[in-house]
């Protein structure tokens, strides 16, 4: 097995859905997508939360968890993220605590500052004070689900008196909480200090102190700082991009649909470039999606491909729990629907350990055949010889 423990698998839906579509529709999508990825045994589904830009469109994660959670039967769910400056914690929490036994503990709560400075812009909040503002909020949640007592909090944007939880949370003590991570450190070193899990969102950004190479390492030294357990690397998430379909072909010919709009968005709305500038200046989608597989950053191919991607991904990190594939609109509703069905079936059990086992019956069936058929065959054999002894008419007998 290419890792210590069996992998988990899911998919992260900011969601991205290009401008000039229903948006209702296009929300109906992503719960269709959640409840494929429920039926073909995905562990995790996360959706974000964003408030501007026209392109990430789901405003309140809690709610489409909520809808999502009534239409899939085992799929856990998760937050992608609950920006915490953008709201009163002790709302945050009461609402978690509701969501939680709504769907039965079902639900992971993923914490973040805010991807979108024009979400910030328009709250009126500085970008440069998201992140204490993110770790003054975090620390005021533990303590309303871990504490019986009144929690009394005083900062520069937030009041608690004497606040507490009038419901507790349905899983014991609180729904897992997840910090994400991008590019700093911040990220990293909440969860080590708070006992987090870490949720890698880096994508195609190799450097900074949250690049899988190095995020795992800030995480352990500040837990060792706080005093806390060694963490486990089984709680920490990591993001991928790719799109896999039957043959290498038909992986690019998929891409045509809707990757260029993509990346012009992750070039303009949403202030990252990750790849746009690679592929700039290219004639046709064909040489723009060829060039954008060709950077190395991404999958554009076959379960294989697939395979060998998430193997480096641990060689680099040194092991993680669950891999989440990033949600996209590269390819038409059928097509990316068909990667998550040919992910599932070929992708994931080669991480669970689920291969090893049919295979090695089938090789030990197949050898054993020339030695154990031929007595077989000589039973079957008896068997109806004996049948034809039997219905013979009795010679012996006159008329």
């Amino acid at each position: 097995m290419p890792a210590p423990w069996p992998m988990k698998f899911g998919a992260f839906f900011a969601p991205f859905h290009p401008v000039g579509q229903s948006p209702t529709l296009a929300y109906e999508y992503d719960l269709d997508r959640a409840v494929a990825l429920d039926k073909f045994g995905y562990d995790e589904v996360w959706f974000g939360e964003h408030h501007s830009g026209g392109y990430e469109l789901i405003g309140s994660p809690e709610i489409f968890i909520a809808a999502a959670a009534e239409r899939t039967k085992h799929i856990k769910l998760g937050t992608g993220v609950t920006s915490l400056p953008y709201h009163h914690p002790w709302l945050v929490a009461d609402r978690w605590v509701l969501l939680d036994h709504m769907t039965r503990g079902r639900c992971i709560f993923g914490t973040g500052p805010g991807a979108l400075p024009t979400d910030a812009y328009m709250m009126g909040i500085d970008p440069v004070k998201q992140r204490p503002m993110m770790e003054e909020a975090l620390e005021a949640i533990y303590a309303l689900f871990a504490d019986e007592e009144p929690v009394t909090r005083k900062t520069d944007w937030f009041t608690m008196n004497e606040a507490r939880l009038q419901v507790r949370p349905y899983t014991y003590p609180h729904p897992e909480i997840a910090v994400a991570a991008m590019v700093t450190p911040s990220g990293p070193r909440l969860a080590g200090q708070m006992g987090a899990s870490l949720l890698s969102l880096s994508m195609q950004i190799a450097d900074g102190f949250a690049a899988i190479g190095k995020a795992w390492s800030v995480v352990e030294e500040q837990a060792e700082k706080c005093g806390r357990p060694a963490p486990d690397r089984e709680s920490w998430r990591v993001l991928g991009t790719m799109h896999i379909a039957e043959t290498k072909e038909q992986a690019l010919l998929d891409c045509e649909y809707g990757l260029q709009e993509f990346a012009n968005y992750f070039g303009g709305g949403a202030g990252f470039v990750p790849l746009a500038n690679k592929v700039d200046g290219t004639s046709t989608k064909r040489e723009f999606v060829e060039a954008y597989a060709e950077s190395g950053s991404v999958v554009i191919g076959t379960p294989d491909d697939a395979i060998e991607y998430i193997e480096g991904l641990i060689e680099q990190s040194g092991g993680f729990g669950t891999f989440l594939m990033l949600g996209h609109d590269w390819a038409s509703p059928e097509r990316t629907i068909n990667c998550y069905r040919l992910f599932a079936e070929t992708v994931i059990p080669h991480f669970q350990n689920q291969l090893n086992a049919p295979t090695a019956s089938h090789d030990w069936a197949t050898a054993k055949r020339g030695e154990l058929f031929g007595r077989a065959g000589q039973a079957m054999m008896n068997a109806i010889q004996q049948h034809v002894e039997e219905i013979k008419p009795d010679e012996t007998v006159r008329p």
